[in-house]
């Protein structure tokens, strides 16, 4: 594919537009079903653990490492994309787009904070596991703080709504900015938006963005997200019943 500075290069920059939306959306879908794949599995994994199916657990944990790094990867790829879209300008000499799209993975995967996001999930699957049969202990290696950095941990960004106060997972439509990726309730923030008085200022204190309607959307992780902090919620509720328990 190359490009040239000729009376049609309006229109072949819009068909590369095009087909890198499509690309976009179609490696955002893949990073949401590998997310669900890595909840699933961790709900599977502590029913091994809960049967002490140890080598089952193993191989569950191997398998979400391999996921999370084909996760990195799609990460690495869409940014890439997302930038030739934004940035491409068609010119006088041909583009070499091999070299150019090799130039931009490069700087993702310098830039990316998807590998610590990964991680986490990593962790996140580890600690369900250990907190099985030892709810309120720190895994081996670990001290006492590291189990309450980690088990609060969430992606998201903010986890009420500041222009409602409910939490992120009772909105009714909750969307997300793509330039400063503050969550809201859609109508809502729509409004504010719309506002002349606001002026589309992001609600969130001390964020100096000014939103856009058609870049405040329901991205494709976020839902995803969205679960798994209910699901954290919910194994952090188990183990405090279970510690409960247990000092009795």
């Amino acid at each position: 594919m190359a490009s040239t500075s000729t009376p049609h290069a309006n229109i072949g920059t819009g068909r590369m537009s095009t087909a890198a939306s499509t690309l976009y959306a179609d490696n955002q879908t893949l990073i949401t079903e590998i997310r669900k794949a890595v909840m699933m599995m961790k709900d599977v994994g502590i029913d091994f653990e809960r049967d002490n199916n140890s080598e089952m657990v193993k191989v569950l944990e191997n398998g979400v490492t391999e996921l999370m790094k084909s996760s990195d990867e799609c990460t690495q790829l869409s940014n890439a994309i997302q930038s030739i879209k934004n940035e491409y300008q068609p010119g006088a000499e041909l583009t070499d787009f091999t070299k150019l799209f090799d130039e931009k993975i490069k700087r993702s995967r310098k830039d990316s904070s998807s590998v610590s996001q990964n991680q986490t999930l990593l962790r996140q699957f580890r600690e369900a596991i250990w907190n099985v049969h030892h709810a309120g202990q720190p895994m081996p290696g670990e001290e006492q703080e590291d189990i309450v950095m980690t088990s609060s941990h969430c992606n998201l960004l903010n986890m009420t709504c500041p222009l409602t106060g409910k939490p992120v997972e009772e909105l009714v439509e909750p969307v997300r900015s793509m330039d400063c990726k503050h969550i809201y309730e859609k109508q809502h923030i729509m409004q504010r938006i719309r506002s002349k008085v606001a002026q589309g200022q992001c609600p969130v204190s001390g964020c100096p963005r000014r939103l856009q309607a058609d870049r405040v959307v329901c991205d494709a992780l976020l839902l995803i997200e969205i679960e798994e902090m209910r699901s954290m919620k919910l194994q952090e509720a188990c183990n405090d019943v279970i510690e409960d328990v247990t000092a009795d």
